[in-house]
């Protein structure tokens, strides 16, 4: 035990600076005191100075050794962190936080979660379902599942597929109220959109070769897709959601697909977001490459 590397030596110093103690030092590190106070005097010759004023009663450190004391609890701090980010890669722990909206989140993410904590026992995830943007920057969130364009941000985006989106509505809507033959006849019916705030502000359409985004407008608002497609079922209005949302309802017709013809390539990009770099935890990029792997096409289409 004698017999220890430069590290050691240094903790068994520093656990001496912080005790004010030989003996009670050795005793937290399961040494003798003559073997703590070897170490010691090993430092002292090497470095060419005095550490400690040792007498029968008391021990003080000198001003070397207040210097030293503080400079290898740097180090060791230093080797601690080093070794626990270099653990972290090869096993990933920790707390992930991730947000993802209602619908897709439950229907394709949820669903592939349980061979994720399989893969990584050692990570806890910490899920929010909700349509509403998260706050990555504000720390709400590490990793948020966005749809559609992306804002300008110092954030890192990694894209996982797409999804198609429909303008849809109840054949018993369209029965009181008419069928929509051109976006422009929008305007004469109930729309029924997302409440938080979009990057494109309005549904596109392409109409005689030019996209455009048209402002909707109707008497509810809502902040995620299962909602708008419970109130398009329900008769209220006319909405815009994801395909994964509505597969079943235009299977079996409780709703209708509307101006296909001028949003033939209404396409949402999904991407994971999150902060990149080089200080990014191994928690975070193992959850977003699982992502990329399972939710490239078909399954996000």
């Amino acid at each position: 035990m004698d017999r220890i590397d430069h590290s050691g030596e240094m903790a068994a110093f520093v656990e001496v600076a912080r005790q004010g103690s030989l003996s009670g030092a050795a005793r937290t590190l399961g040494l003798t005191p003559s073997a703590i106070s070897r170490i010691v005097g090993r430092i002292e010759a090497r470095l060419g100075v005095r550490l400690l004023v040792r007498t029968t009663r008391s021990l003080r450190l000198t001003a070397e050794g207040e210097n030293y004391a503080r400079a290898a609890g740097r180090i060791l701090a230093d080797i601690a962190e080093t070794e626990s980010a270099i653990a972290d890669q090869a096993s990933p722990r920790g707390r992930v936080r991730i947000s993802m909206a209602s619908a897709h989140g439950r229907m394709s993410v949820l669903p592939l979660l349980g061979e994720f904590t399989t893969r990584y026992p050692g990570i806890t995830l910490d899920i929010d379902l909700s349509d509403e943007v998260a706050d990555i920057i504000g720390g709400h969130a590490d990793v948020a599942v966005r749809f559609g364009p992306l804002a300008d941000s110092p954030l890192t985006a990694r894209r996982l597929g797409e999804t198609g989106r429909t303008v849809v509505a109840s054949p018993a809507y369209l029965a009181r109220h008419g069928t929509p033959r051109t976006p422009a006849d929008l305007a004469e019916h109930n729309c029924l959109d997302f409440s938080f705030r979009r990057i494109e502000p309005g549904w596109p359409f392409r109409e005689n070769g030019r996209d455009t985004i048209l402002p909707v407008s109707g008497n509810m608002t809502a902040n995620n897709g299962e909602t708008l497609v419970q109130l398009a079922l329900d008769g209220l209005g006319i909405t815009r959601v994801g395909n994964f949302h509505i597969e079943d309802e235009l299977a079996n017709g409780r709703l209708v697909a509307l101006l296909e013809d001028f949003n033939p390539h209404d396409r949402e990009a999904i991407h994971a977001v999150f902060i990149g770099g080089a200080n990014m935890p191994a928690r975070v990029r193992v959850l977003v490459d699982f992502l990329a792997e399972k939710l490239r096409a078909p399954n996000a289409a």
